[in-house]
C-alpha cells in the first residue's frame, strides 16, 4: 500500500467482528521471543503463525525455505510462507475476559459515552472502576409480581390483625361480664341481709308493742305509778300518774307505725346505697373493658398503619428503581436482598455494555428532538443538543454505541512495535510490548479466576486492573497515574505515538526530513542586495551537488556521473566555476524557526561566501524576527521548475516588502541604520563649517562634503534637488539631508526633516505606494547602506559619563517619602484602609518615577549620544532604559503580578543596594519564566486559529451582497483604528458622492486606496458604507470584493488566496511577541503577561472574563428624567 493510495484518513469505531476480521490469530501469551533461540514464542506477541515469518519465504521450523512454496501454510509450525514485510501489516487480537471501556470515549472532555447515556464523568468513572453499581435493566414482570406480593401482604396483615383484635375483645368482654355477674350475686346477698335485718327489727318492735299493748289493756283505766316507755321508738306512751285509756293504745299504734316506717326507710336507704355502690363498680368494670378494647383497637390500627406505610415505602422504592440508577455497595446489598429478581445491577464496563446494547438510536433521537422543542430551560436545551449531536453521529456512521466498549482488543503488527538486540545481549523493546504484556497477563489471570469461580471481590478487582491496563495501552497520559518503566519514564501508549509534536502525524508524516537542505548560524551581510543571501561554498556544493554533477558531465569535465562525483569530492577548481553558474538560475529558501507567519520562509539568490555561516541581509531580519546573537537558519533548495518559478515570483524577499497582517513595510531600517539616518538628517543650532553656503544641486553638495569644505550638519541652501527641477528659490536644508535625498528616487524628494524610525518606515511605505515594489526594494537597500555608513562616520558611542543623574531626583524622593509617611500615619490612625494605603503608596511612587523620568529628560544634554539614540528609535524601549540608567528603576512587580509598594530608588548608574537587587530579581525571573512557558502557548493559539480559519479562502470575485457596515468619522477611534485605518483597503458598497458638488468620487465596488481616501477626506465625506467579510453571501469561503485589499501585496486580493490562514498568522505572530514582551521590560511594574496572551485566548474562546469592570460602587436603578418643553 502506497502513500498515494490514501485520499484521506479518518478515525472511527470498529465492531468486534471487524476487529476479528483484521486479525490473523489470537494472542494468548505475554511472551515476546525465546531468549535462548531468539525466535518468537508461539501464540505470543511476536508469533510467526499469527503475524507472518521473520525471514522471507521461510517458515518458523525451516521445513519450507524457498519462494516456490509461496502461499503454503506449514503443517508443522502453522506459518504461512510469504515475505517478512507482512509483519508490518498483519494484526492479531486479544479476546477480553470482560468488556473494557475505550478511554477515548470515557475520559476525554466531553465524554461521548457520558453524553450519550447522560451520566456525569465522575459517575461514569466510579462505575467503570468498580466504585459503584449501576442498574442495567428492570424486570417489569418480576416487579409486578413483587408489587402483587406487597398488596397480598397488606390484605393478609389486615385479616390477621382483625382476627386477633376480635379474640382479644371477646376475652375482655368475657372477663368484664364475669366480674359484673359476681357483683350482681353480691347485690342479691346484700338485699337478703338487709331484709333479714329489717324483719328482725320489725319483729322486735312488734314484740315490744304487743307487750305494752297487753300491759295497757290489763291496766286500762288505772293510774300508773311508773311511766310506760316504747323503747324501740324512744317515745313515752303514758306518763306517771296518768290513767290508761284507749287513747294510749291509739298513741302506741301511732308510735309503732312510725317506727316501722323508719325501719323500712332505713332499710330502703341502705339498700339504695349498697345498690349504687355495686352499680358504680359495674360501670367501672364496663368502662375499663371498653377502654381496654379501645386501646387494643388503637394499637392494632397503629400496627396496621405502620405495616401499610412500610409496605408503601417498599412499593415506592420498588417503583423508583430505574435503569441507569446508581447504587453504592450498601444500597445494592439491601435492594438485592429485598428485590433480587426485579432488577439487574452491576459494575464496570460490562454494565455499560449491557445498557448500550439495549439503546434504540432512532427512538433516542426522536425523544431528544422533542425535548429540544419543548423545554424552556437553556441548560437542558444545550445538553440535549450536545447529546443529539452524538446520537446523530452514531446513526449517520452506522456505528453502535456498545462498540465504545471493547470486547476484543486489536494487537498491532510486531514490526510497528519492534524488539531489537543490543550489543550487551540485552533487548530494547517498544513500550507497546510492555503495555500489551500487562493486558495479556491480567486477561489470562481473570479468565483463570472466572473458571475457578473465585469470590466476587477478587474478580472485580481483577476486572478493574484489566480496565486500567487497557486504558494505559490506549492512552497512558490521560490516566490518573501513568504507567512507568523501571527508570520512572512514562511509557508511550498508542495515543502518545499519534498525538503532539513528537507524534506520528506531526513528526513523521508532516515533519519529514528532506534532502537538499542545510542549517547554519547567521551573520550579517551588509553588502548584499535585498534579494541576496550569502551561502557558504561547502554548503552550496552539497546542496546543488546533482546540478553541479549534471553540468560537469554536460561540459565534458567528466565522462559520466561517477567521474563527476569524484571531481566534486576532490573539489577541483572547475567545480567552483560550475557551481557559480548553477546558482545563477536557482534561488534558495531560508527559514528561521519558529515560522510564525508567511514571511518566516523567503527565497533569496545565493552568493557564494567563504566560511561556514550564512549571511543575511539586515533588512529582512525583522520579517524572520532574527538577530545575530547566535541564531540559526535552515536552507532549502526548490528542485522542480514549478518550485523555482514560485520561489522567484512569490517568495523572493524583494517581493515581500509588506507585512501581510497590516500592510506596513517589513523592510524598514532599524537599529544602526536608523541611527545613521537620524544623525544624517539632524539639524542643530550649533555653528558648523560651511553654514549659509548655496549649492546648485545635490551632486555639488556631495563634492563639497567629500572635499571637507562643509560639515555634515551645516545649514545650506540648494537650488535644484531633482534633474527636472526648474526652481529659482533655493530650499534651506543641511548637508546631511542633501546627501540623504540624493539616494531617494526623484519622486520622493525633497525630504527636509529629521527622520527617526517611524518616519523612515512611512517613507518606505510611501515609496511602495507611489513607485512600486522594485524601486522600493532598491531604495530600502540604499537606506541600509547610507544608514550603516553614517552610523559609523558619526562615531556615536556611549560611556558612563553620558549618563547623568538629575539633581532634582533627591528633592523628588524626599518629598514623596514624606507623603508616603503621612499615608502610613493615616493608616495607623485608622483613617484609611490597608487597600487605600497600598493604592495611594503605589500611585505616589508611580508619579515620583514619572517626575524623575521627566527630570532625566530635561537634564540630559540634547547633543549627547544617548539622547540621539533614544530619540532616533534605534534602541529598544525608547526612553525607558535611560530612565533606569539615570533616573530610578521605580516600582517592581512580584511573581503574582502584584506591585511591591517599595520602589527601587537607585538607578544602574548609582548601583542598587542588596535589598533593591533582590526586589528586582522577582520581575527578571518572571520574565524569563514567561518567555519559556508562554511561547509554546502562543504557538498553540496560532495552531487553533489556523484550524478554525483554514477554510476561509477567496472563492469568487463578487457575491452581489447589498449589506455591509457603515464607517464614519463621528465613530472616533474604534479599537485603536481611525476612520482612515478602517476605510483604506476596503471596497465601497454604494457610490460615494462629493457632499458639495454631487460628483461621484468612487463607484460601488471600487477599492479605497490611500489616494482615494485622500480625495474623500478633501471632499469632506464623513461616512462610508463598506463591504465586509462578515456580510459576504458566498456559501463557501468569501469573495474578493467583501475582503478588499491584499495587505501583503497591495491591490485587490486574488481569487484562491488563503485569507483565513493569513488572518490566523497575523494574530498568532504578534502573540509570540506578546509573550516575550515581559522579558524586555525586565519585570518593571507595568501591564504584564497576565493581561497579554491569556486575555487574547479569553476573547477568542468567548469565555466569561475573570476581571470585571466596576461601573458603580452603589447598586440601584438609574432613571433619566427629561424635562418637557
Amino acid at each position: 500500500m502506497e502513500v498515494k493510495d490514501f485520499r484521506a484518513l479518518r478515525v472511527s469505531l470498529a465492531s468486534p467482528d471487524e476487529i476479528r476480521s483484521w486479525s490473523y490469530g489470537e494472542v494468548t501469551k505475554p511472551e515476546t521471543i525465546n531468549y535462548r533461540r531468539l525466535r518468537p514464542e508461539k501464540d505470543g506477541l511476536f508469533c510467526e503463525a499469527i503475524f507472518g515469518p521473520t525471514k522471507d519465504w521461510q517458515c518458523a521450523c525451516g521445513k519450507y525455505k524457498q519462494v516456490r512454496y509461496k502461499g503454503i501454510v506449514c503443517e508443522k509450525c502453522g506459518v504461512l510462507v510469504t515475505r517478512s514485510s507482512v509483519r508490518r501489516e498483519r494484526m492479531g487480537h486479544i479476546e477480553l475476559a470482560a468488556p473494557v471501556a475505550h478511554i477515548w470515549y470515557t475520559r476525554r472532555v466531553p465524554s461521548y459515552l457520558g453524553l450519550l447515556l447522560d451520566i456525569s464523568r465522575r459517575n461514569l468513572d466510579r462505575v467503570l472502576y468498580f466504585a459503584q453499581y449501576i442498574i442495567v435493566r428492570i424486570d417489569e414482570q418480576a416487579r409486578a409480581r413483587a408489587l402483587k406480593r406487597l398488596d397480598d401482604e397488606i390484605a393478609r396483615a389486615e385479616k390477621r390483625l382483625e382476627e386477633e383484635r376480635q379474640t382479644k375483645v371477646d376475652a375482655i368482654r368475657g372477663l368484664s361480664d364475669e366480674s359484673i355477674a359476681m357483683l350482681r350475686t353480691e347485690e342479691q346477698t346484700l338485699i337478703k341481709e338487709i331484709e333479714e335485718e329489717q324483719n328482725k327489727q320489725i319483729e322486735a318492735v312488734m314484740k315490744e308493742a304487743q307487750g305494752i299493748q297487753s300491759q295497757i289493756e290489763a291496766q286500762m283505766g288505772q293510774t300508773i305509778t311508773q311511766p310506760i316507755i316504747f323503747q324501740a321508738a324512744g317515745e313515752t306512751v303514758a306518763s306517771k300518774g296518768e290513767s290508761l285509756s284507749a287513747n294510749h293504745l291509739h298513741a302506741l299504734s301511732t308510735f309503732v307505725e312510725s317506727r316501722l316506717n323508719e325501719i323500712k326507710a332505713e332499710s330502703e336507704d341502705e339498700l339504695t346505697r349498697k345498690r349504687s355502690q355495686i352499680e358504680g363498680r359495674v360501670q367501672s368494670l364496663r368502662y375499663q373493658a371498653d377502654q381496654e378494647i379501645e386501646t387494643q383497637t388503637t394499637g392494632d390500627t397503629q400496627e396496621l398503619g405502620d405495616l401499610i406505610e412500610r409496605i408503601q415505602d417498599q412499593r415506592q422504592e420498588l417503583l423508583g428503581l430505574q435503569s441507569m440508577q446508581f447504587l453504592n455497595e450498601a444500597q445494592f446489598r439491601e435492594l438485592e436482598d429485598r428485590w433480587g429478581p426485579a432488577f439487574e445491577a452491576s459494575m464496570g464496563a460490562e454494565a455499560l455494555y449491557e445498557i448500550c446494547k439495549d439503546l434504540d438510536m432512532d427512538k433516542m433521537a426522536k425523544e431528544l428532538r422533542t425535548q429540544i422543542r419543548s423545554t424552556r430551560s437553556k441548560q437542558l436545551k444545550k445538553k440535549a443538543i450536545k447529546r443529539l449531536r452524538v446520537v446523530e453521529s452514531l446513526r449517520k456512521s452506522n456505528n453502535r454505541p456498545e462498540w465504545m466498549i471493547l470486547t476484543v482488543l486489536p494487537v498491532i503488527p510486531p514490526d510497528l512495535r519492534p524488539m531489537v538486540q543490543l550489543d550487551g545481549g540485552r533487548f530494547a523493546t517498544s513500550d507497546l510490548n510492555d503495555l500489551y504484556r500487562r493486558v495479556i497477563n491480567r486477561n489470562n489471570r481473570l479468565k483463570r479466576l472466572l473458571d475457578l469461580g473465585a469470590p466476587d471481590v477478587i474478580v472485580r478487582n481483577e476486572k478493574r486492573m484489566l480496565q486500567e491496563a487497557v486504558d494505559s495501552l490506549i492512552d497512558n497520559s490521560r490516566r490518573g497515574k501513568a504507567v512507568s518503566s523501571r527508570g520512572r519514564r512514562q511509557l508511550k501508549s498508542l495515543s502518545d505515538m499519534l498525538k503532539g509534536k513528537q507524534g506520528r502525524f506531526r513528526r513523521n508524516l508532516l515533519g519529514k526530513r528532506v534532502d537538499y537542505s542545510g542549517r547554519s548560524v547567521i551573520v550579517t551581510g551588509p553588502d548584499l542586495e535585498l534579494h541576496q543571501c550569502g551561502l557558504p561554498k561547502t554548503m552550496a556544493l552539497e546542496l546543488f551537488r546533482p546540478f553541479v554533477i549534471q553540468k560537469l558531465v554536460e561540459y565534458n569535465y567528466a565522462n559520466n556521473v561517477k567521474g563527476a562525483k569524484r571531481i566534486v569530492e576532490q573539489r577541483r577548481p572547475e567545480v567552483w566555476e560550475v557551481l557559480e553558474e548553477v546558482i545563477q538560475t536557482r534561488p534558495i529558501l531560508l527559514n528561521r524557526a519558529p515560522t510564525l507567519h508567511r514571511l518566516g520562509i523567503q527565497a533569496f539568490e545565493p552568493m557564494l561566501v567563504e566560511g561556514s555561516a550564512l549571511q543575511l541581509h539586515p533588512l529582512v531580519c525583522s520579517a524572520f524576527n532574527a538577530d545575530f546573537d547566535g541564531d540559526q537558519m535552515a536552507v532549502h533548495v526548490p528542485l522542480s521548475q514549478k518550485a523555482v518559478k514560485e520561489a522567484r515570483e512569490l517568495m523572493l524577499s524583494s517581493r515581500n516588502l509588506l507585512l501581510p497582517s497590516n500592510g506596513e513595510p517589513v523592510v524598514a531600517p532599524t537599529k544602526d541604520m536608523v541611527l545613521g539616518v537620524f544623525y544624517l538628517t539632524m539639524m542643530d543650532d550649533v555653528p558648523h563649517k560651511g553654514d549659509g553656503k548655496v549649492f546648485t544641486d545635490l551632486d555639488e553638495v556631495e563634492l563639497a562634503y567629500s572635499l571637507g569644505k562643509v560639515h555634515i550638519h551645516a545649514k545650506i541652501r540648494v537650488l535644484h534637488y531633482t534633474s527636472r527641477s526648474k526652481s529659482t528659490v533655493p530650499i534651506e536644508t543641511t548637508v546631511g539631508r542633501a546627501l540623504f535625498n540624493q539616494i531617494l528616487p526623484e519622486k520622493l524628494r525633497f525630504v527636509n526633516e529629521v527622520l527617526d524610525k517611524g518616519a523612515l518606515k512611512n517613507l518606505v511605505g510611501r515609496c511602495y505606494d507611489n513607485l512600486g515594489m522594485d524601486i522600493t526594494a532598491d531604495t530600502a537597500n540604499k537606506l541600509k547602506s547610507i544608514g550603516f555608513k553614517y552610523a559609523t562616520r558619526s562615531g556615536i558611542t556611549i560611556s558612563v559619563s553620558d549618563i547623568t543623574v538629575p539633581p532634582a531626583k533627591r528633592d523628588i524622593l524626599e518629598r514623596v517619602t514624606q507623603q508616603v509617611s503621612k499615608t502610613e500615619q493615616q493608616y495607623r490612625r485608622g483613617l484609611i484602609t490597608d487597600d487605600e494605603r497600598y493604592l495611594k503608596t503605589v500611585q505616589l511612587w508611580t508619579d515620583a518615577t514619572d517626575e524623575v523620568t521627566e527630570a532625566v529628560r530635561q537634564s540630559i544634554d540634547p547633543q549627547s549620544p544617548i539622547k540621539t539614540m533614544a530619540d532616533s528609535g534605534a534602541t529598544k524601549g525608547g526612553f525607558q532604559p535611560i530612565r533606569q540608567l539615570a533616573g530610578m528603576r521605580g516600582l517592581m512587580a512580584d511573581p503574582s503580578g502584584r506591585i511591591i509598594p517599595l520602589p527601587i530608588r537607585s538607578n544602574f548608574r548609582e548601583g542598587l543596594t542588596a535589598l533593591e537587587y533582590f526586589i528586582s530579581t522577582h520581575g527578571a525571573r518572571k520574565g524569563l519564566a514567561d518567555t519559556a512557558l508562554r511561547t509554546a502557548d502562543a504557538g498553540y493559539l496560532t495552531r487553533r486559529l489556523v484550524d478554525v480559519s483554514q477554510d476561509v479562502i477567496i472563492n469568487a470575485h463578487d457575491c452581489d451582497t447589498n449589506t455591509g457596515i457603515t464607517v464614519g468619522e463621528d465613530q472616533g477611534v474604534v479599537l485603536g483604528e481611525s476612520f482612515r485605518d478602517r476605510a483604506v483597503g476596503r471596497v465601497t458598497l454604494d457610490d460615494v458622492f462629493d457632499p458639495q458638488t454631487g460628483e461621484v468620487l468612487l463607484e460601488r465596488d471600487d477599492l479605497i486606496d490611500k489616494n482615494a481616501f485622500d480625495d474623500i477626506e478633501k471632499a469632506g465625506v464623513k461616512e462610508l458604507r463598506l463591504r465586509t467579510p462578515l456580510h459576504c453571501d458566498l456559501e463557501q469561503g468569501i469573495c474578493a470584493l467583501c475582503y478588499g485589499s491584499d495587505m501583503g501585496q497591495g491591490g485587490l486580493v486574488k481569487i484562491g488566496a488563503a485569507v483565513g490562514i493569513v488572518a490566523a498568522q497575523s494574530i498568532g505572530e504578534p502573540g509570540t511577541q506578546l509573550t516575550l514582551r515581559t522579558f524586555h521590560t525586565g519585570g518593571v511594574a507595568t501591564e504584564d503577561i497576565i493581561q497579554g496572551l491569556p486575555r487574547v485566548e479569553e476573547l477568542f474562546e468567548a469565555r466569561k472574563p475573570k476581571g470585571h469592570a466596576l461601573l458603580s460602587e452603589l447598586s440601584g436603578v438609574v432613571s433619566l428624567d427629561e424635562a418637557k418643553g
